[in-house]
């Protein structure tokens, strides 16, 4: 025999309150490491793959800390010996060489000890030059105990072998879920990641553009919405197996894009040329900010 219903169970419930409305989270973006005279916490990274002089004078006072994973030193150091004519290799000595050192020469490791350079040879076969790189900064942040990550630069990692272009967009991709910002920047492009959410990207005309992509890399697809660009994508399903939108343009007269995605996505600009410095711009190296690579006479270390 079924239970009666009592008349308070049976009544109706007042209706629940209207949740307030959630802000969403809007994620800005600027491309400032370009920009010589805005030094900021941006943490520079040297791969081994070509790079010109314009490029990097910009990122290099743009930046506070300077490394090169193992054969970076190479291209460092044969850019500047000759450079107009001038050995300017003084001007841009870095922090730190690191890796298994199998690329960096013996001439190289021998100016580079001279100037007091700390060279780190790792021989962990489980990371690559560029991971035990970032392993050195984020070990050197712990001995800072600053509270703000460095934003970091990768000189190269876009072109050349293919392995290597993968590798850099899969460690990107990872982390993206420790380092708030990490840009790769080329003679032909800077790229990023875009996590899911919402973003707000401004755009330097002078420097970026025409071309722009989305490219949904490492997800099986993505849903994007785009503003500011010619060929604008509202809740598109982009993926390898459907649309991806390469060869975009970025709108002439629009300062910001905003993109909002489902999943983590590829963002790309076109570089274009950049202009070589006036040899009066040319400054004596900064000193360096994080005391533990602050080093004197030739100091070679082994992991």
């Amino acid at each position: 025999m079924p239970l009666p219903v009592s008349r308070a169970t049976s009544s109706k419930s007042p209706p629940a309150p209207t949740p307030a409305p959630v802000a969403l989270l809007v994620v800005p973006w600027e491309v400032s490491f370009l920009d010589p005279l805005r030094q900021a916490r941006n943490a520079l990274i040297i791969l081994n793959q070509p790079f010109s002089f314009a490029l990097l004078h910009r990122v290099w006072h743009a930046s506070r800390w300077h490394a090169c994973a193992d054969g970076g030193a190479n291209r460092l150091h044969d850019l500047l010996r000759d450079h107009g004519g001038k050995d300017i290799r003084h001007l841009y000595t870095p922090d730190l060489i690191k890796g298994d050192l199998d690329s960096l020469r013996d001439d190289v490791r021998t100016y580079y000890s001279s100037r007091g350079v700390r060279i780190v040879h790792d021989r962990d076969q489980d990371s690559t030059d560029l991971m035990k790189c970032i392993g050195a900064l984020v070990d050197d942040e712990k001995a800072e105990r600053h509270v703000e990550q460095h934003t970091i630069v990768l000189l190269g990692g876009l072109s050349g072998r293919l392995d290597q272009t993968v590798h850099t967009m899969s460690l990107l991709h990872k982390l993206r879920r420790k380092r708030r910002r990490t840009f790769v920047i080329t003679d032909d492009n800077a790229a990023w990641i875009l996590d899911a959410g919402e973003h707000r990207i401004r755009i330097d005309h002078e420097t970026f553009g025409p071309t722009c992509g989305l490219l949904p890399v490492g997800v099986d697809s993505t849903v994007l919405t785009t503003t500011g660009l010619e060929w604008n994508l509202n809740d598109q399903v982009c993926g390898f197996d459907g649309l991806v939108s390469t060869s975009n343009k970025l709108l002439p007269d629009a300062s910001v894009v905003t993109v909002s995605t489902t999943r983590p996505v590829w963002w790309s600009m076109e570089l274009r040329p950049l202009q070589e410095p006036e040899p009066s711009t040319l400054k004596p190296e900064n000193v360096p900010v994080l005391d533990s690579f602050a080093t004197s006479g030739s100091v070679i270390s082994e992991w």
